[in-house]
């Protein structure tokens, strides 16, 4: 819940939307795992859907790379693909709306932190048999939370060793009628930072 757009879509989709009010402006973040490396796909490879979902949408999302001191060290775009009907349904879904094969794209490469300066522009399109069905735009100047304030709050209690990438939220939340196809392209563009573009699959059962 770091933009005010994404705090709207959840409470959208929620049966009980108070939560995101709430944690939109706490003190302590919204902070969740996503993936491990295993699982995550790079630039040009499927990102995934779940198969046991009816509405899916990818979050077009900066992620920050931190070092095991907790400090940012880099940037790179991401895709926190997520299943909207698994989370709506239930608060404590989130794990499965968020945690599944092929459920996180990062890429095509790390920009050090001192090769580009926040605050970056973010493109999400979407494209469908070579027609862009969905094409918006959103700012990190748009954030409710500073980014080192994200990191801070994540290494309060747990370290890394070999360091983490933070996803940072969305700002930009398709509508409710949209949801994602197999072969859909989801490019994410952000401003000094890169182009990350995936074809969609279903993944699961």
């Amino acid at each position: 819940m770091t933009y005010l757009r994404s705090r709207d879509g959840r409470i959208e989709e929620a049966s009980d939307g108070g939560p995101y009010d709430r944690v939109y402006v706490a003190e302590r973040p919204e902070l969740f795992f996503k993936s491990t490396g295993v699982r995550v796909v790079g630039d040009g490879e499927p990102v995934g859907k779940r198969a046991d979902s009816t509405w899916d949408v990818p979050e077009s999302e900066l992620g920050i790379v931190v070092n095991s001191a907790g400090e940012i060290f880099g940037y790179v775009p991401g895709n926190d693909s997520s299943s909207r009907s698994i989370e709506g349904e239930n608060l404590l879904y989130l794990p499965q709306a968020k945690v599944f094969t092929a459920g996180c794209a990062l890429g095509p490469e790390i920009v050090p932190a001192w090769a580009a300066t926040p605050p970056f522009g973010i493109r999400l399109l979407i494209e469908r048999d070579g027609a862009a069905v969905f094409d918006e735009r959103t700012s990190t100047d748009q954030l409710a939370r500073r980014l080192d304030d994200l990191a801070d709050w994540l290494f309060r209690g747990l370290d890394f060793p070999d360091g983490v990438v933070v996803l940072t939220g969305t700002g930009v939340v398709p509508p409710a009628e949209f949801t994602l196809h197999d072969g859909d392209e989801v490019t994410i563009e952000i401003d000094g930072v890169g182009r990350l573009t995936n074809p969609v699959v279903t993944v699961g059962r």
